[in-house]
């Protein structure tokens, strides 16, 4: 069984260890903008739907 693990250079692990800072430092924002664009993106399917509707009663 091979145990070796591949290591990275060492510009994309400090790459990884800066992306996960920034995602930690602004974790609430982050959060609070996906409910955010989840709610934006369903009102504008409901409303692309209520005109597909209305073009096909009419």
């Amino acid at each position: 069984m091979n145990t070796s693990r591949r290591t990275l250079p060492a510009d994309e692990t400090s790459r990884i260890r800066r992306t996960r800072q920034w995602i930690a430092r602004r974790r609430t924002a982050l959060l609070s903008s996906a409910p955010r664009g989840a709610a934006y993106a369903t009102g504008a399917g409901l409303v692309g739907l209520g005109f597909h509707l209305i073009q096909q009663h009419l």
